[in-house]
């Protein structure tokens, strides 16, 4: 055999080893790789059953832990949407959306619960859960430190909020929750009526007469009972003077003398 010839078998030899090699490591990088990938972990709550998952949502609800309550409500709703537990589940979550200072995702879960249970015995409570969210939205950490009017806050929610309440007491006025939607609605039929009244206020240092007579007008018409009332009586009045139209005035003035004649008095 030529020295050519052996020298080309050795080289040949050479690279089929370092090929082979070569093969090897990619082999036993691979099964490294693949066994040094943790495994995907299995969710425990997977297996409990249906009233399994509705305790333990509740113990986490009450021990203020609302984020897991809400994952286990879910949950509960996405592996037994037909069973006994599901509607509780949906209101659940909502409170616990509403706790966790999550508004708009309560809001939807109560206006879905409505809308799939309307004949539901706890609607009455969705509707009061609703009113609770819209009543505390907007309240921040600087609120709670320094408490200020619920005028300053978002009018629009408030509003919502009055009409939940509202609705709650005409629909359902023997509710054990009806008692304190009265007084709820109370506070914000003054606090909204303030607003109003102080918004006309504002029009009228402008000279937008009409503007402060409409808003004056709105705030008697949507708040009965407030004593805000007044001033906005007092403002149709003025407005009215001052767009040249005396018989809506002397309207508007008959109305405050029979019910506030002392506060009459300087119209006169």
């Amino acid at each position: 055999m030529s020295i050519t010839t052996k020298m080309f078998k050795m080289h040949l030899r050479r690279a089929n080893t370092v090929l082979l090699a070569a093969v090897l490591a990619m082999t036993l990088g691979a099964c490294s790789s693949q066994s040094s990938k943790a495994k995907p972990a299995v969710d425990p709550n997977n297996s409990l059953t249906a009233n399994q998952l509705y305790s333990k949502a509740q113990k986490a609800t009450q021990s203020g832990d609302y984020k897991t309550a809400i994952s286990l409500y879910e949950t509960l709703e996405a592996r037994f949407p037909l069973g006994p537990y599901a509607q509780q589940a949906q209101l659940e979550a909502a409170y616990a959306y509403y706790k966790y200072d999550e508004p708009d995702s309560a809001l939807d879960a109560i206006d879905r619960f409505i809308r799939m249970n309307p004949m539901s015995s706890k609607v009455d409570y969705a509707l009061y859960l609703r009113g609770l969210v819209n009543f505390n939205r907007g309240s921040s950490l600087v609120d709670k430190v320094f408490p200020r009017s619920i005028a300053d806050l978002d009018i629009v929610r408030q509003k919502e909020s009055f009409h939940d309440f509202s609705t709650l007491i005409n629909r359902f006025p023997e509710s054990r929750y009806t008692g304190d939607a009265k007084q709820r609605v109370q506070y914000l039929r003054n606090t909204l009526a303030s607003s109003e009244v102080n918004v006309a206020k504002y029009y009228m240092t402008r000279g937008a007469w009409l503007a402060a007579f409409n808003r004056a007008e709105y705030a008697i018409k949507h708040y009965q009972g407030s004593p805000a009332v007044i001033d906005a009586l007092e403002i149709k009045i003025t407005a009215a003077r001052k767009m040249g139209k005396p018989d809506l005035a002397a309207d508007n003035l008959k109305v405050l003398e029979a019910n506030f004649p002392e506060r009459a008095a300087k119209f006169r």
